[in-house]
């Protein structure tokens, strides 16, 4: 650990004191795990205190853990023909908990101390809503609505808490594991009617596994290569 993070560390516990759950340091960047109910104090300490001065949020993003650590994919060993990949939904460790199922992460950076930051914040899984700090840094509005809209993680006393990327219409929230990967309804633009229209999705779900071609098979082989694709 450098020496920079090693007092950032020291100054982050002397102020947060109890309110810091967990720190870590990884690939050179500091990060520490705070309580949703500690949101709003803590990060009001990491912009105005001297000694830290978190004066920009870099960015705002929310992660879903569950099934982390499960896989539908044998990454390990593959036949040639590629096909052997694609497996059923192996448990390869336990299912996360539904208090740490989403998680809202901080990237704060302090120019004044050349400080990089990142918080990281649970929500329970049945209700996940966490106050905004929009009013701490403005630039958050935006990165609220967008994992609101996403998440479906909810910002208390956001100024507009509304959907910013998908349609007014649209149900659910698409980076959610348990969203399926082919949505719930298409559109078409149905020529009778003269518009484009919802229907429910006609895509059955399934796991692609795709084939691959090796070069050492196209060289030995006889076919052009865009029957060897084909086959």
């Amino acid at each position: 650990m450098s020496k920079k993070n090693t007092a950032l560390l020291v100054t982050l516990a002397d102020i947060l004191g109890e309110r810091l759950v967990s720190s870590s340091d990884a690939l050179h960047e500091i990060t520490i795990e705070i309580l949703s109910n500690d949101l709003l104090s803590v990060m009001r300490l990491l912009k105005e205190a001297d000694s830290l001065q978190f004066h920009q949020l870099i960015d705002l993003s929310a992660v879903d853990y569950l099934e982390y650590g499960k896989a539908d994919w044998q990454t390990q060993s593959a036949s040639s023909d590629g096909f052997s990949r694609g497996v059923g939904a192996t448990e390869m460790s336990d299912s996360v908990e539904n208090s740490r199922r989403f998680c809202v992460v901080y990237h704060l950076l302090s120019v004044e101390h050349n400080y990089r930051l990142r918080v990281k914040c649970y929500l329970d899984q049945e209700s996940p809503r966490l106050h905004s700090v929009a009013e701490i840094w403005a630039v958050a509005d935006w990165y609220e609505r967008e994992a609101f809209d996403l998440f479906g993680i909810l910002f208390d006393n956001h100024p507009d808490l509304r959907r910013i990327l998908t349609d007014y219409g649209f149900i659910g929230h698409p980076f959610r594991k348990d969203f399926p990967l082919e949505g719930y309804v298409e559109v078409r633009y149905d020529p009778e009617k003269k518009r484009v229209v919802n229907q429910p999705v006609s895509i059955e779900p399934r796991t692609l596994v795709p084939k691959v071609i090796r070069e050492e098979d196209w060289l030995h082989s006889s076919k052009p290569l865009s029957e060897v694709e084909d086959a």
